[in-house]
């Protein structure tokens, strides 16, 4: 596979399936090259999924399913496609606007990323609005202004220290009066563990419901692909505070740790819905499983 998802995965790709392939030759399959394998699936941070792929894998070897390195990759592969299901319908636009709540840590890409959701839907035709709720930091603000104008897209925004509930009130209002079809919501790149600001996360998505039925209609994590399972902890959080609907993996391109999409998915029950493979605007795709695991084991 050739593409900006091969490209993006290429750090994990080498650690994963380059050291497979170091350790696995024609002949066959022992305790010794099991346990180094073992080794390797965890240092690829796929977390969990790694004990159940070496479960698995032992299993196998223990049954002579699996009696040579060859068969190894193949098997580990279609395990890993086992594990990440299939592709999980994002939830229909009925609505309109369509509101888009987006959450996360600091650092996590969150800015970055409603921009480049933002030039996916316009490019699929949609018209979109942007909510500048981060009110606690000015740059956040300025930041998502800058890329608004870029994009050639209305936005809705306040002076530093706003109330952020109040301001996605006016931002509902003003999508419902322009007719937009999606209403993107920037918020504060909270840490998880402060309770005061993962309450005012429940306020805004209160807030826009008053204004909006059913809004935000959508709730979109984002996570920073290089955290690996530190993003776990994360989601947890989030996903009490702003039921979470779905995620978006940001800065796959930089990391070795891509496999810990792995585990996101299986551990939280929520689908991937995006994945973010690059520095540009365009560096943002919708996520599929297979093309994911294909990314992983293809070569050019």
């Amino acid at each position: 596979m050739i593409g900006k998802l091969f490209r993006g995965l290429a750090r994990t790709r080498d650690a994963l399936l380059g050291g497979m392939r170091k350790l696995l030759g024609r002949g066959a399959l022992d305790d010794e090259t099991l346990d180094r394998i073992e080794e390797l699936l965890y240092t690829s941070d796929l977390g969990p999924a790694a004990a159940d792929l070496v479960e698995a894998i032992r299993a196998a070897y223990k049954s002579g399913e699996l009696k040579d390195g060859e068969q190894v990759e193949p098997f580990v592969r279609a395990q890993l496609l086992e594990q990440m299901g299939g592709v999980s319908e994002r939830p229909a636009m009925t609505a309109r606007p369509h509101v888009m709540l987006v959450v996360g840590v600091n650092g996590s890409g969150k800015t970055t990323s409603i921009a480049k959701l933002a030039h996916l839907l316009k490019g699929e035709g949609k018209r979109v609005m942007l909510a500048a709720c981060d009110t606690f930091r000015a740059a956040a603000v300025e930041q998502l202004t800058i890329w608004a104008e870029r994009l050639d897209v209305p936005i809705i925004k306040s002076e530093h220290g706003a109330n952020p509930s109040g301001l996605a009130f006016d931002a509902a209002e003003a999508a419902v009066k322009a007719d937009v079809d999606v209403l993107l919501v920037d918020t504060a790149g909270r840490l998880h563990t402060q309770k005061n600001l993962m309450e005012e996360l429940t306020k805004i998505s209160r807030v826009l419901g008053k204004r909006i039925p059913g809004a935000p209609h959508e709730v979109l994590l984002i996570l920073d692909g290089t955290t690996g399972q530190n993003a776990i902890a994360q989601a947890h959080q989030f996903q009490a505070a702003a039921q979470v609907s779905g995620l978006l993996v940001s800065k796959l391109d930089g990391t070795a740790r891509g496999g810990a999409v792995v585990s996101i998915r299986n551990q939280l029950g929520l689908p991937v819905h995006y994945v973010g493979l690059g520095e540009t605007v365009e560096d943002l795709q919708r996520f599929d499983p297979e093309a994911f695991v294909d990314a992983l084991f293809e070569t050019e």
